[in-house]
């Protein structure tokens, strides 16, 4: 009796786990059939990288330091208008090659809040190296009221947050354009509705933030070198690859280092191994 109580329950219990399955598998087949239906899934491009990619891709990455600054300076001259830097110190902008002179005066060159030591009222003053860059906005009230009801979301770690994070910055950037004619015809809800704008790697393909890189020269590179809209967006998308992970080049390199270490240790190892069992065998 007991026995057979017990084969019941177990085949209770494999009766439900299969149902549940069962459930869930028709719950994503569905999903998916319904994905194929949607403007999102049809029209939606993959990320990709610039021509010739970055520095700080591949087995052996390195920061190009020149680009990182050229980044920063598109950041500083269209991005900050709108975006926030919140986990980003002044001094951090060291580690691109500025000097500690020139951080200070760059620090200096942004205002942040601060206080009025002789009434406590709030007030801004000139940056100072241990400032963090200062958000565009009082609050995301005043935000959204300046984009259209969308808070433009912070850059300090955007390139972590999204799949492929610098590939889809580059692509985002350099991706503006036209609903395609089949998007029109077959989704119409899908045309962008006032103060939207057309973007194949969008998730949505329509967002509230007009095109930032409107035409070529729209920075004057400090370096020199030509500021097309390609140009700009790959310098800004490495530039927040660096925001967002400036670590990425030192990791990756003490990774090498601990797998030489590793694979030292294993030869080590296994040459003990046969000079211990080698005076093991001599002695049977």
């Amino acid at each position: 009796m007991i026995r057979l109580v017990g084969i019941l329950v177990g085949l209770g219990f494999t009766f439900v786990v299969l149902l549940a399955f069962g459930s869930g598998a028709l719950t994503v087949m569905g999903q998916g059939y319904l994905v194929e239906e949607t403007a999102e899934h049809a029209f939606h491009e993959e990320a990709h990288m610039p021509a010739g990619g970055y520095s700080f891709d591949g087995l052996m990455p390195s920061w190009d330091l020149a680009q990182l600054q050229r980044g920063y300076q598109v950041y500083k001259e269209v991005c900050s208008a709108c975006h926030s830097l919140d986990y980003v110190a002044f001094r951090d902008l060291a580690e691109l090659g500025y000097s500690e002179a020139e951080v200070k005066a760059e620090a200096a060159s942004w205002v942040v809040p601060g206080i009025n030591p002789d009434t406590g009222e709030a007030s801004t003053r000139p940056g100072m190296p241990t400032d963090y860059f200062p958000s565009p906005y009082a609050n995301d009230i005043a935000a959204a009221a300046a984009n259209n009801n969308a808070i433009p979301p912070d850059l300090s770690l955007m390139t972590k947050a999204r799949e492929h994070g610098t590939a889809y910055v580059y692509s985002l950037l350099t991706g503006y354009q036209a609903p395609a004619a089949a998007l029109v015809e077959e989704f119409p809800d899908s045309v962008p509705g006032p103060g939207l704008h057309h973007n194949p790697y969008f998730a949505n393909l329509n967002l509230a933030m007009a095109p930032p890189l409107t035409s070529d020269g729209q920075v004057t590179y400090a370096d020199g070198t030509e500021a097309s809209v390609e140009q700009m967006a790959t310098d800004v998308a490495a530039f927040l690859t660096w925001t967002a992970e400036p670590s990425l080049v030192d990791r990756v390199r003490l990774g090498w280092i601990v797998m030489g270490f590793l694979l030292f240790a294993t030869i080590l190892a296994w040459l003990a191994k046969k000079q211990v069992w080698a005076n093991a065998k001599r002695k049977d």
